[in-house]
Order: C-alpha cells, then sequence, then structure tokens
C-alpha cells in the first residue's frame, strides 16, 4: 500500500492560520492528513468569546528579554519537550505571545476550511493526555495517519480487527440477537495474538523497537458495528444502538484487561510497568489524589500502580472490576494500552464482504468505490454493496432494492446509510465506544453537501463537550476534491467542464463514462486526475 502521514500543529502556534490553509493548493500534500492540537484552553476561549493567544516556548536564552511573571507577555502552557526551554517546577512551559486573535474568528476559519476540504481534523490534545495510561512518561503530540492512535516519538500501529457481523445469530429474525460468550472468547484469543505480533513486529529502527517492546502497545478494534446493527434490527444512532456500541466496546476492554492480567502472570509486564518513577510536582499537579494518598515529591513509586491507580481510564476500569485493578496495581499488566478502533476500509472490503467501516454505519447500500489498479492512468470506479443487503437478499428477499418504494423491493427503516444519521447521532455513538477504548477512534461524520454551515460548526463543539478524543467531518464538496466512496446520485448530480487543446469546453455529469488517452474512466475520477496532478503516475 501507499504510505500515508499526519501532521499536527497546535492552534495556538502563531502560524496557525497557514496550516489551515496549506492543502488548497491542487495536488499538494495528498498523502497527508492534516489536524490541529485543539486543546480545552481554545475551546473555552471560543464559548466565551474571548481572546486567543499565539504562542511558542521561549529558549533559555530569551530569559532576560521578557519578564516571565507578566501575562501580558508570557503564558504557561503544557509542552511536549523541555530541552531548552524555561520549565517551572510543576512542568509547564513558557511560552512568549506572539499576537492575539478573537478565538470565534480562528474558530470560523477553522470550521469554514474544515466545510468546503474536509481539513484540518481536530485532535482534542488536553483530553488524549489527560485520558493517557502512560501519562506519567509521554506526551502526545501526534496520531497515526486516521487519528486512532495517539502515539509518543518513535511509537507504532499495532492495531488488529474484530468483525462484529460474525456473532449475530437469526439476522433479522425474530430472534435476532448477539452471541456475548462467543465475542468474548475471541477477544481473550485475539488479545494472547496481538501481545505474539509484538515479538515479530520487523520495525527497522532500534528507537521503534524498543518502544514497542518495552510499552507492548497494542490496539484492538472492531469493524461492522453498522452492518451488525442492521443484521440486529438496530437504527445506528438511535439509543438502543447507542447502549450496544457502549456493551461491545466495554466488554472487549474488560476481557481484554484480564488476559492482561493473565499474559503478565505467565510471561511477565510490560517493562515499563516492572520499573520505579520519582514523583515530581508535574505529576502531583495533574494527579492531585495522589497528594491525598500521601505521596509527595521525591518519593518512589511503581509504573504498575501509576498505570493502573491513576490512569483515569483505568480508573474507570476500576468501576466495573475494582479487584482486577488492584491485580494489576500489585503484578502489572502485560501491556499498557489494549484498545483502538481503525477505520479498516480495505479490510472490510476484502476481508468481510463489504462490511460496514470500523464504527461506521454503512456510507450507503450500493455505491462505487474509486479504486488504485496498476496500469490505469486514474482510479477505477468499482460498483459494491453492503453486507447487510447481500445478506438480506439471500436470506429474506432477493428482490430488496435500496431506495426502491415498490412493494417487495421495499427494504426495512433500519436499513440506513452514512446520510441518514444526524451528526449528533455520529458523535453519541463515538461517545459511547470511546469511554471505553483507550487510545482512539477513527470516525467521519458524513454531512450532505447542503448541510447549513452554522449547523456544521456545531458538530465540533458537541464533540469537544461530549467527551471524544478527536472529530472528522467529511461533506462532498467536489470543487475541492473526489472521494474514495461516491454514491451515483451525487456524481449524476455533479457536472465537470474540461477545456480541449482547441478552447472549446466540454461539460460532463460526474458518472457518464469518457475515453480519453486511450483509457475510459468516469468524468469524476478523470477531472480528479487532471486537476490533482496523479493522472498517468500509478
Amino acid at each position: 500500500r501507499r504510505g500515508a502521514q499526519m501532521g499536527t500543529f497546535d492552534v495556538g502556534h502563531p502560524d496557525v492560520r497557514e496550516f489551515i490553509r496549506a492543502k488548497r493548493e491542487d495536488g499538494r500534500l495528498r498523502q497527508f492528513n492534516l489536524s490541529l492540537l485543539i486543546t480545552d484552553e481554545f475551546m473555552q476561549a471560543v464559548e466565551a468569546d474571548g481572546e486567543w493567544p499565539l504562542i511558542f516556548p521561549l529558549h533559555l536564552k530569551e530569559k532576560a528579554e521578557l519578564d516571565l511573571d507578566d501575562p501580558e507577555q508570557v503564558v504557561w502552557r503544557e509542552w511536549p519537550t523541555h530541552e531548552s526551554y524555561i520549565v517551572r517546577e510543576d512542568g509547564l512551559v513558557a511560552c512568549k505571545i506572539y499576537g492575539r486573535v478573537k478565538a470565534r474568528h480562528l474558530w470560523d476559519m477553522i470550521m469554514v476550511s474544515t466545510y468546503d476540504y474536509a481539513e484540518p481534523g481536530f485532535i482534542l490534545i488536553d483530553r488524549v493526555n489527560q485520558l493517557n495510561n502512560n501519562w506519567w512518561c509521554e506526551a502526545i503530540r501526534a496520531t497515526n495517519p486516521c487519528g486512532e492512535q495517539p502515539l509518543p516519538p518513535y511509537g507504532s500501529c499495532l492495531l488488529g480487527s474484530i468483525n462484529l457481523t460474525r456473532f449475530v445469530i437469526d439476522p433479522f429474525g425474530e430472534e435476532a440477537r448477539f452471541d456475548w460468550d462467543k465475542y468474548r472468547e475471541v477477544v481473550r484469543l485475539f488479545t494472547r495474538m496481538l501481545d505474539n505480533v509484538v515479538e515479530i513486529n520487523g520495525l527497522p529502527l532500534a528507537r521503534q523497537r524498543h518502544e514497542i517492546e518495552h510499552k507492548r502497545r497494542h490496539g484492538m478494534g472492531f469493524l461492522g458495528l453498522g452492518s451488525a446493527l442492521t443484521l440486529l434490527k438496530l437504527r445506528y444512532g438511535s439509543p438502543e444502538a447507542c447502549v450496544f456500541t457502549e456493551e461491545v466496546a466495554r466488554e472487549m476492554a474488560l476481557v481484554g484487561w484480564q488476559v492482561a492480567l493473565e499474559l503478565s502472570r505467565e510471561k511477565g509486564p510490560a517493562p515499563l510497568l516492572a520499573e520505579t518513577f520519582e514523583v515530581t510536582a508535574e505529576m502531583l499537579r495533574k494527579r492531585p489524589e495522589m497528594k491525598k494518598d500521601g505521596y509527595q515529591v521525591g518519593d518512589q513509586v511503581p509504573g504498575r500502580v501509576l498505570h493502573a491507580k491513576y490512569s483515569r481510564y483505568m480508573q474507570k476500569i476500576a468501576e466495573y472490576a475494582p479487584e482486577l485493578i488492584e491485580s494489576l496495581a500489585e503484578e502489572g499488566a502485560r501491556s499498557t494500552h489494549h484498545s483502538s478502533i481503525a477505520p479498516t476500509g480495505t479490510i472490510s472490503l476484502s476481508l468481510a464482504n463489504n462490511a460496514s467501516n470500523g464504527i461506521e454505519p454503512s456510507f450507503a447500500h450500493h455505491y462505487s468505490r474509486n479504486l488504485i489498479r496498476t496500469g490505469r492512468k486514474a482510479k477505477e470506479k468499482i460498483e459494491v454493496y453492503s453486507y447487510e443487503l447481500l445478506a438480506y437478499r439471500t436470506l429474506i428477499n432477493a428482490r430488496a432494492k435500496p431506495g426502491s418504494d415498490e412493494p417487495g423491493e421495499k427494504l426495512p427503516d433500519y436499513f440506513i446509510t452514512a446520510d441518514d444519521i444526524t451528526p449528533t447521532q455520529h458523535v453519541d455513538i463515538q461517545a459511547a465506544a470511546q469511554k471505553w477504548v483507550d487510545s482512539s477512534i477513527s470516525k467521519t461524520a458524513n454531512v450532505p453537501t447542503d448541510y447549513p454551515f452554522e449547523a456544521f460548526k456545531d458538530i465540533y463543539r458537541y464533540a469537544w463537550r461530549q467527551g471524544l478524543k478527536g472529530c472528522t467531518t467529511f461533506r462532498f464538496n467536489p470543487a475541492a476534491f473526489q472521494g474514495v466512496l461516491v454514491k451515483e446520485s451525487d456524481l449524476e448530480k455533479t457536472l465537470y467542464r474540461f477545456t480541449l487543446e482547441d478552447g472549446s469546453v466540454v461539460e460532463l455529469k460526474g458518472n457518464q463514462e469518457v475515453e480519453y488517452d486511450g483509457e475510459v474512466n468516469s468524468a469524476a475520477n478523470l477531472f480528479d486526475a487532471l486537476k490533482e496532478g496523479y493522472y498517468g503516475k500509478y
């Protein structure tokens, strides 16, 4: 597969406006996802309609140039590294204020870009670090390309997904139900498998190998949630679907950490958790309950205790399994992290018969995927059908047809797709799972092209209030780019203009086929390949 990158940038950086506009040039940074690191302080400034300082850390050599106690010149912030900077006893770094902007003005600029170009995405970085199981020894500033794995320097993804459709008994029937016992058994086995993969990681750099072997971080997730809900006759985004989603994530977590304890007893804990750490003022600032428990600066505390007792996520696990957490604090876990929900676009299509991606609903029940094929000059449009539609046709009604109101063809009302779901419902599903996922979740809220901008802006504020670690939206905007997944109805409504060598203009619908340079492509894919500069490069 082609490589992909994630570029992240602090919302308080003096150059933040340039970053927001970075991908507007055709063909630029197309193998990158771009996301802003959004802080709670920025969101609070947006809520209060306040000013937002644009800052960068002061170097030690600059110490005499500013009054460190003057809030008009300097603010103290969390920063991922302390080297060569001015650091307070509690771990905050002195940052020079280079200017100020209205927080809502910057917010609107971000929202316009996201509305028109689907970027930058949001990484709620304070939430990421507050809920990081390795909170005392990591300062995370980036994620993998799709955002489901916040990682420290030299961190790497070890991901695996369970296909939820395989646990539905009597799909579409009166007794439709989920096989929880079988699911728990697969989680148990899969946790052991992912732990074994650490031993054969094949990473090229010594520091990468040390990072994964020292912490044994992995990310188990699931795919096919949307398809499984349909098989169970539940509407994605409904309160019942949110309850089911939370239960799936919670059972994965509880079983996974039980196995992490068993593996620790068999093979030893993650080396990080066997180490001892000195308590600092920064630790006590981040976890004031440690002070109440009698810890003081300079005390020694095992990593396994910092992980099991003082990780905000593990404290949530303790509400359901207090004895498990006591054992993990005493003996240590085999890994520091267990769960992460990836987008699974390729594996859902190739290995799960086009079950819905990751935590998503099905994009549509009959649509096209734009695939890169070796030897072709543009992406190839391939027709695909959702897993649940194929299952329904096989088990219930061979004549069933998406979008039809004809008797004998109409699908039940629980057959919904991405566009049928409100943005708040997308967020609610993600929030239900995030409570029990210790890394993060890759999720995209699809919104229609004509979705009102003012309503669109509220999605991100709602995501912040609901406790998400990240948020991404996609609004079909063919003027900016062509998506990987496209519906025939969208292509039918979109006109593409081609200017020929003689100056004449040809206008075609996106779904029309056109022959150019000896190859037949859809007008939409040909237009995108020429505009973005990748035509003929595959």
